[in-house]
């Protein structure tokens, strides 16, 4: 206040002067009073706001914080393979938008130009977010300012004084050993065991990243247990980046709000793997123990629903199912060819039973790298031992859409007409007499035909659909443990000032009603917005919205009725929401080598200097930068 006028000024003003201001504060005074009488015809404005308090990660931001990282390109760009129709669909859909938004941006009647005001809104809130810093600081400092020096101390002073403070020579003697001569061969051991195990990390990344041909599918497209080690190494890789990024903050004068995402990013990341390990170890130690009984009671389910189960719905079709009158000859000859797979499958299972509990104790070994690696192994597991339903699957669409497309063209034929493939419309023709009487036979044959061939596909369309659902439960199970915004909710419940989404202006009603002149001055709380649920969860929408896309489109539903294949969701479409919080691009080895290795300058206080390494040691001086009066600093006096 000192700066923009006079505070509790012993003498009362007489005029209201604008550039220098009276106000008076009191302990019974709620808000600063301001001289500013009616006649002046002058409105005065007072934000006030609560100081954000920087080690507890408080700051103010027009913009909501982002928890993924932003400036992705597509699945598709990333992994080098070509776009599927939902990638396409999204792709258009974003230019859509942009051109739109291009076209309304032309169109616009009134253009707001912005004001000076709105155009230093930033750098005020930068001020803002800095308020508490440079008040601990200049309170640090106050004492400094006008006192005089003190007087030089006598010699039984010096004797007492390095009396007592050996001991302290000694602890900074043995901590210069240690921190000059020690810690540079720790850290540097450390950082050449953390690249190494790196380059390991690069051959397991690029074995699981390979592809025979750029529209070929990739191991970890194929197999869950090979997406999830992908995403625990990449996220290997990222961690000391993410590291080094944390250790600036507190080394230059930087705004808070561009390392404060990847302070949540980090910590949020950091958390879930070790709750990961730790429900893994409890689960891992209760498969291990009972590895018998539970491979007992896995291959009973599976015998009793994917063999025998099976086996009984077959028969069941044979017979005349719910009074349904079908073909005999066609229910018996692809009933006994199921079957006949069936038993082949079932020997080949009796064979491999043997080896279960086995598998199962790996299982539960691969449970103490978290509970996410044995729900992916049983997601793999799941999509093995029922490979049989889905070749059914296929088969019995395959059949049943061939036989809808030859009824198809056969009624075209019967109504005298005929498709045109080059202009894909109906067209008239003129048939033979012949050619009408062998169509209309084989139309009266294959569509009585119809609905035995419909009766086996829905049976097996059904049992496909139903393990698509276990593996999507599975798959939803690893998205909660490897993504599962579980810090940001805590910092969201705890404090939400952390976690800003915006600000907002409160206009505070009048404080003192007893005046009886009008009051010229309004008094307006600048506040946080905390960030939203629904922004929290973002991720997770986006995925429903996809999944939706894919299993309820019309084209979907129009496969599923006439027989054609369903795929399902690309696992890079399914597992998009798992790769938000780590970068489109890997760091290379001599990126992370000479980030690990670097040297801190003596300039590291600018925003602008070069990366800490691990092995730095610095000086513990800093400097404020120019300019940070205007905003562009950062904190750094802690």
């Amino acid at each position: 206040m000192h700066v923009l006028g006079s505070t509790n000024a012993k003498e009362k003003p007489t005029t209201f002067n604008p550039s220098h201001l009276y106000v008076t504060t009191g302990p019974s005074i709620r808000v600063p009073r301001i001289y500013c009488p009616p006649e002046t015809n002058i409105a005065v404005q007072v934000i006030m706001f609560d100081r954000p308090h920087p080690t507890r990660m408080q700051y103010m931001s027009l913009n909501p914080i982002s928890l993924a990282l932003g400036d992705k390109p597509s699945t598709a760009e990333r992994d080098g393979t070509v776009p599927d129709s939902v990638d396409a669909e999204e792709e258009r859909e974003k230019q859509r938008s942009r051109k739109l938004v291009e076209k309304l941006k032309l169109h616009t009647v009134v253009r707001h130009v912005p004001s000076q005001k709105e155009q230093a809104l930033p750098v005020i809130l930068n001020q803002v977010n800095c308020a508490f810093e440079m008040g601990k600081l200049m309170e640090k400092n106050s004492g400094l300012v006008g006192t005089r020096a003190k007087r030089s101390m006598s010699m039984g002073e010096r004797v007492v004084e390095s009396a007592t403070t050996l001991w302290d020579f000694f602890v900074l003697g043995i901590a210069y050993v240690f921190w000059q001569w020690l810690w540079p061969v720790i850290t540097r051991a450390f950082v050449i065991g953390l690249v190494c195990h790196r380059a390991v990390a690069e051959v397991v990344l690029q074995f699981l990243e390979w592809r025979a041909r750029p529209d070929a599918a990739a191991l970890k497209d194929i197999s869950a247990t090979a997406q999830q080690v992908d995403i625990r190494l990449q996220q290997f890789c990222y961690w000391p980046i993410q590291y080094t990024k944390l250790r600036q903050r507190k080394d230059n004068w930087e705004s808070v709000t561009n390392s404060h995402p990847d302070y949540i990013r980090f910590y949020n990341s950091l958390w879930l793997v070790a709750n990961d390990v730790i429900i893994g170890i409890a689960l891992g130690s209760y498969i291990i123990d009972n590895a018998h009984w539970v491979a007992f009671q896995i291959n009973n389910i599976l015998s009793g629903y994917t063999v025998e189960g099976l086996q009984r719905t077959i028969s069941w079709l044979m017979d005349w199912p719910a009074g349904l009158k079908l073909n005999n000859e066609l229910a018996a000859f692809l009933g006994d060819l199921f079957l006949w797979v069936i038993e082949h499958w079932a020997a080949c299972i009796a064979n491999l039973q043997p080896y279960l509990p086995s598998v199962i104790y790996v299982i539960g070994c691969s449970s103490f790298a978290g509970a996410s690696m044995p729900i992916a192994l049983f997601s793999d597991l799941l999509s093995v031992l029922t490979v049989h339903i889905y070749s059914f699957y296929i088969a019995s669409a395959r059949i049943f859409n061939w036989q809808l497309t030859i009824i198809i063209s056969l009624f075209h034929l019967f109504r005298g007409k005929k498709r045109n493939v080059l202009r894909n419309r109906i067209d008239s023709c003129d048939y033979d007499l012949d050619q009408l009487l062998l169509g209309t036979i084989l139309f009266t044959v294959l569509f009585f035909l119809l609905p035995t061939v419909i009766v086996f596909y829905l049976t097996f369309a059904s049992a496909r659909m139903l393990i698509i659902s276990l593996k999507a439960t599975l798959d939803t199970c690893l998205a909660f443990l490897n993504h599962f915004p579980l810090f940001a909710l805590m910092l969201r419940i705890k404090d939400s000032r952390r976690l800003p989404g915006g600000i907002q202006f409160e206009l505070c009603e009048e404080l003192d009603k007893s005046s009886p002149t009008p009051t010229v001055i309004s008094y307006i709380h600048l506040q946080s917005i905390p960030l939203s649920l629904r922004a929290m969860f973002d991720q997770y929408f986006q995925l429903g919205h996809r999944l939706r896309k894919h299993y309820l489109s019309p084209s979907v539903i129009l496969c599923l009725v006439t027989g054609r294949f369903v795929p399902p969701i690309h696992r890079r479409n399914l597992y998009s929401m798992q790769y938000s919080m780590l970068p489109a691009r890997r760091a290379g080895m001599a990126e992370v080598w000479a980030l690990l290795t670097g040297k801190k300058s003596s300039g590291a206080g600018s925003a602008g200097g070069p990366v800490v390494g691990l092995g730095s040691v610095g000086s513990g001086i800093l400097k404020v930068p120019n300019g940070f009066g205007s905003g562009a600093g950062r904190r750094g006096h802690r």
